[in-house]
């Protein structure tokens, strides 16, 4: 794939091309993770810029032993945000990069390269025929007000009134997941969160213009808003261009480069936050009620799960054992979807690489004198959980009570960050 991608920038007449783990809806968790084809590195955050002569991999102190392992033989690796794209390039006259003009938001941009080069939107098939597949199991669908805690009607309502005192005339809601909060609708697009991949306009006649795959769509067309109406994504500049008003509001975090362009040559651009943040980080009585009860349904699994694992013979057990078992747990819950993000199960030095996932080559057996780190959470009906434990099978000596503890004072100000 290297080899492709430097005919792709000769071809083009460029210096070098970026490439970044998000797909068009900017989610951490695609389908397909362009990293782990270019660099066989499979971490959840990163991105690749790939020169004529060097390859570079830039990734957050959570992936830096990770990246060197995966990618280090072919790749220069960088941690952020010690090292930007821009610190090497200032090494080089000003150099033609190209990148995909739907995978890049014009924030992002500016923070990776600032004035350091010239920047080139190419739509290119480097990935083309690597999209989803639709089947019944991501098929999209929807909750009703009892489960949510509030109509989409009224969430709506709300987002109409903010958008007027505003005084902006459309918004187009670019998240996938703010879209699900505010019509209150969910799916199976990424492998571990209930989010569609969809986008959303709300116009400046107070109806609702959905894009997506419309196939997917029809199962909940009856159920929504009469004035909720469905277009294929590649419609947008048609919809656009019909569009009423002068100004728009887009989310900055979010907007691909495209579609800020394909707005800015109709509208002026006023605001750069989607609202619907605001909105949906205040939860109502049944919200909070259901994430209680996901974590009662969750809480009983991992302790049955510590239960087992104090009393089994761990000569026995390994790693993938260990995550196999967890889940069988959680699988007891008739409320239990599917974990939330792959389990991570580290035994001794394993348990130091953050977001560390067991495979056949590093699967390791349990030690009764090393910790193990258990790091899991669950999708249940209405509620998400994450949880991490350290398990010791001895009497901790110093050196692991220094690890306990550092591990408890992760979790607790995780805790305290997610809660604040």
């Amino acid at each position: 794939m290297i080899n492709k991608i430097k005919n792709f920038i000769n071809l083009n007449n460029l210096d070098g091309y970026i490439v970044p783990k998000n797909d068009e809806f900017f989610t951490e968790y695609s389908k397909t993770n362009k990293l782990e084809i270019v660099a066989k590195f499979t971490g959840s955050a990163g991105f690749i810029l790939i020169l004529k002569n060097t390859n570079h991999l830039f990734v957050d102190g959570r992936y830096t032993i990770q990246a060197k392992r995966q990618s280090g033989k072919k790749f220069n690796i960088h941690e952020i945000p010690y090292v930007w794209p821009k610190d090497i390039l200032k090494n080089y006259e000003i150099l033609n990069i190209g990148f995909d003009p739907k995978l890049f938001t014009k924030d992002t941009l500016k923070l990776y390269f600032d004035n350091s080069c010239n920047l080139f939107p190419i739509n290119s098939d480097l990935f083309k025929g690597m999209t989803e597949t639709i089947n019944k199991h991501n098929l999209v669908y929807s909750i009703n007000s009892s489960i949510a805690g509030e109509s989409s009607t009224s969430k709506t309502e709300r987002l109409k009134k903010i958008i007027k005192k505003k005084k902006i005339d459309n918004l187009f809601i670019s998240a996938g997941e703010n879209v699900c909060w505010l019509l209150n609708i969910r799916g199976k697009d990424l492998p571990n969160s209930p989010i569609v991949n969809v986008q959303a306009i709300l116009t400046s006649n107070k109806e609702v213009i959905l894009f997506g795959n419309i196939k997917k769509l029809k199962a909940i067309k009856k159920k929504l808003n009469k004035k909720i109406t469905f277009f294929k994504k590649d419609q947008f500049f048609t919809v656009l261009s019909s569009l009423k008003g002068k100004t728009f509001c887009v989310d900055g975090k979010t907007c691909s480069v495209l579609n800020e362009n394909l707005i800015n040559s109709k509208f002026k651009i006023k605001k750069r936050i989607d609202p619907i943040y605001d909105l949906k980080s205040v939860k109502n009585k049944i919200e909070i009620k259901n994430m209680v009860d996901a974590h009662i349904q969750d809480g009983v699994a991992v302790t049955k799960f510590l239960y087992w694992i104090k009393n089994s013979n761990i000569k026995n057990l390994d790693e993938i054992k260990v995550e196999k078992k967890l889940e069988s747990f959680r699988k007891r819950s008739k409320n239990f979807l599917y974990p939330s993000f792959n389990t991570i199960a580290g035994s001794g030095p394993n348990g130091a690489i953050i977001h560390y996932r067991s495979n056949k080559k590093s699967n390791r057996k349990l030690n009764k004198n090393h910790l193990l780190l258990v790091d899991s959470g669950g999708q249940y009906k209405w509620g998400t959980t994450d949880v991490t434990r350290t398990i010791s099978f001895n009497k901790p000596n110093k050196k692991n009570q220094r690890a306990l503890y550092k591990s408890f004072k992760r979790s607790y100000c995780r805790f305290n960050i997610k809660n604040r």
